[in-house]
């Protein structure tokens, strides 16, 4: 029994640290990415995913509405913002 667990030891490490190095990290970036595409709110400069920057223009459940430098309104998925470089004045 004792020997079958000495063999085992190095898989069961093994596991345990591709779970901190890896999985860990990637759930809290993850969750991290989630809240802050769920606090958008009007007036937030926003890069997308594409590299685009804008102002958060209109929000609705899934969807935002950017406007970007020469005044264009670009409806994308809530998915699309990578990040948010500036929060807006709350209105």
């Amino acid at each position: 029994m004792l020997a079958t667990l000495i063999n085992l030891s190095p898989i069961i490490l093994m596991f345990v640290l591709f779970y901190f190095l890896l999985i860990r990290p990637q759930q809290k970036r993850q969750k991290a990415t989630m809240q802050m595409q769920n606090e958008l709110q009007k007036g937030d400069k926003i890069v997308t995913i594409g590299g685009l920057h804008g102002i958060v223009d209109a929000i609705d459940e899934g969807k935002i509405v950017m406007v970007c430098g020469d005044k264009t309104r670009l409806t994308y998925d809530r998915n699309a913002v990578r990040e948010v470089i500036e929060k807006g004045k709350s209105m």
